[in-house]
């Protein structure tokens, strides 16, 4: 099977499992002992029995309402957490924009900061040092480059994550939500680079509440509902379910 042909992401049978009581730990046992558990009392599947692939280049949009494992589905996606059941098979990198620090060390400088991401992905410092300027002017970071990541504001953070993670070389990018943050100037930056970079035959995995935004980029759907997959269809319809099964 040609690379066009073969799924960039391919899920299977994915299961997570997690306690309600963030204090209590489950132990080595459990954690391998995922197959065929019982859901004991205090626990619950955030994710259970989901399957779908993803062609290279597709814009896939995921919805659901808070707390049905959308954010769970893109930390399982970009190999941050690991699944009781099933597996996630990408084939290539990710760029994740899955949080508002998008995984930067606080007490790092922005300009370090940059340069640690950019490394950890593979970047060289050839290459690092050539899209640097770049990376700070998207961000219009230049007058913080020096300053701590976390004394940034929220709006600032994700400037600067954006930036990073949008110039990165990997074929996946994963987007949870941050675009909310920025102002509406920035957003606009945002888009256009999404824009390109879809272009560039790179695949999305664009998680959001707004509606606006999921059918600007996005072909395809995946509606998440009680942890498990509840329709999988082109946007428009996967919305159209959405907002039918929970009207405003």
């Amino acid at each position: 099977m040609s690379d066009a042909l073969t799924p960039i992401i391919s899920v299977r049978d994915l299961g997570v499992h997690f306690r309600r009581n963030r204090g209590s730990r489950r132990s080595f046992k459990d954690l391998f002992a995922g197959r065929g558990r019982r859901t004991r009392p205090g626990e619950f599947w955030a994710l259970r029995n989901v399957s779908f692939d993803v062609a290279p280049g597709e814009a896939i949009g995921v919805v659901g309402r808070n707390g049905q494992g959308k954010s769970t589905l893109l930390k399982l996606v970009a190999g941050v957490l690991l699944p009781d059941e099933g597996t996630v098979h990408v084939r290539g990198g990710v760029a994740p924009l899955i949080e508002l620090t998008g995984g930067f060390v606080g007490d790092l400088t922005v300009r370090d900061n940059i340069m640690l991401t950019a490394g950890l992905h593979g970047l060289s410092k050839q290459v690092i040092t050539a899209k640097f300027d770049e990376i700070v002017s998207f961000a219009g970071a230049g007058q913080v480059i020096d300053t701590p990541y976390k004394h940034l504001s929220s709006g600032m953070k994700v400037r600067v994550a954006f930036s990073v993670v949008s110039q990165l070389d990997e074929p996946v990018l994963l987007v949870d939500e941050v675009l909310a943050v920025g102002d509406k100037a920035f957003r606009a930056k945002c888009y256009r680079r999404i824009d390109e970079l879809l272009a560039e035959g790179r695949t999305l995995f664009l998680v959001s509440h707004n509606e606006r935004d999921l059918r600007r980029f996005c072909k395809r759907g995946l509606y998440l509902d009680g942890g498990k997959l509840a329709f999988d269809g082109p946007i428009t319809e996967v919305l159209e379910r959405y907002n039918t099964d929970h009207p405003a």
